[in-house]
Parts: C-alpha cells; sequence; structure tokens
C-alpha cells in the first residue's frame, strides 16, 4: 500500500462544481487562514503526545516578513493614489489586505505544521501544501546534507524536493515509491524526498535510530 498526501479537498459541492485543480487550491487557502489560530495560539496541527515534532520554518521567516511589509507599503501607496473613487478604493484594499494575510498565513502554516516523528513513520511536510507520510521501513537511507536550488542541476522524476529558503538539509532514500500529489499537476511516484528541518542533525540521528 502507498501512502499519498493527506489533503482534504473540500465538501461536496466543490467536487461537483469545480475542477480538482481549483479544489486543491481553495483546500490548499483554507487550510493557511486556518493556520492563524494555531500559530495565535501557539499550538501544533496534528501533533500527538508522544510524536516529536522538528520545525522548518526559520529559513524563510524573513523573506516572508519582508514581503508582508512590501505588501503593507504597497497597500498605503495604492489607497492614497485611488482615495478619490471610493469603489475602487475598497475593493483594492480588500485585495491587497488579503494579500498581505496570505502572505502571512504561509509562515504562519509553516510553523504550526512541523514535520513529526513517531515510531512507525516520518510525516513530511511543507506548510499547507505538503503533507506526505513515509513509513519508517520504507526508508533506506538517511543523509544530512545541505543542498541549495540556485547551485544548479535538474531534479528527477523521482525526487521530491521541499526546499525553505531555497535550502535542503535532509535526503531520505526509500526501498519503494511513496505517491505526492502536488496542489497542481498529477500525481508522481517518488523513490527519494530532500527537504529542510531547522534540527537536521537531530532528526537525521532519531532516523537512523528507529529504521536501525
Amino acid at each position: 500500500m502507498k501512502p499519498m498526501v493527506t489533503d482534504k479537498n473540500g465538501g461536496g459541492w466543490m467536487r461537483r462544481f469545480l475542477p480538482e485543480p481549483i479544489r486543491r487550491l481553495a483546500a490548499h487557502e483554507g487550510r493557511v487562514l486556518g493556520s492563524f489560530p494555531l500559530w495565535i495560539g501557539r499550538r501544533r496541527h496534528q501533533v500527538g503526545p508522544d510524536e516529536r515534532a522538528f520545525g522548518y520554518a526559520s529559513p524563510q521567516a524573513a523573506t516572508v516578513y519582508g514581503l508582508a511589509f512590501v505588501c503593507v507599503v504597497e497597500t498605503v501607496g495604492v489607497s492614497f493614489l485611488v482615495r478619490e473613487w471610493p469603489a475602487v478604493h475598497a475593493v483594492l484594499l480588500v485585495l491587497d489586505l488579503y494579500t498581505v494575510l496570505l502572505v502571512l498565513g504561509i509562515q504562519a502554516a509553516a510553523v504550526t505544521r512541523p514535520h513529526v516523528l513517531t515510531a512507525r513513520s516520518l510525516r513530511v511536510r511543507a506548510g499547507a501544501r505538503v503533507d506526505l507520510t513515509i513509513p519508517l521501513h520504507q526508508i533506506s537511507g538517511v543523509r544530512r546534507e545541505l543542498r541549495f536550488q540556485a547551485s544548479g542541476g535538474e531534479a528527477r522524476d523521482d525526487v521530491l524536493e521541499l526546499a525553505v529558503g531555497a535550502q535542503t538539509s535532509l535526503t531520505l532514500e526509500l526501498t519503494e515509491p511513496v505517491t505526492h500529489v502536488p496542489l497542481v499537476g498529477k500525481p508522481r511516484e517518488v523513490t527519494t524526498v530532500r527537504f529542510h528541518a531547522d534540527e537536521s542533525g537531530e532528526l537525521a540521528r532519531a532516523l537512523r535510530s528507529l529504521v536501525a
């Protein structure tokens, strides 16, 4: 049995009236916005009392907050330019504020949805975008290696790369493929998973111990 990304694609009306890619994007947006209560309450999404959580959001924090600041400045500037057209001003203000909310939601989702290690599996996540459960018995190799997306080279089709801040720090080799379902595009089988963890050394040691 091949584990898949745990992805709730919305209710019955969404399945009936919206194409699957649109449903995935709408569900993703809902998960992003739903991360704010967890973020404010300093809670984490689906991390059990006997499970270990490993964060990964640190490398992207400065970029996300910087982008949010730019969006706020742009909102103020646009509001000043269109102040003589109330209807246009109201529409653009709503859109701009929603954009700021989504940008901050990216960080909220990453903070509240860490990787989760249990006695039987590793749940690899990338914010609200990816949630992939890998059984430990399918892991054949664990490497701690720092890789940058800008270093060149094209990833193979069977490699899932979940970079944070354009970097990954851990590589898992699998004995058999797992199925990754992206937000947009067709599902694909992957046998190598590259991702980042802030405490990559500790996670690597814990994985090697459990796999052994």
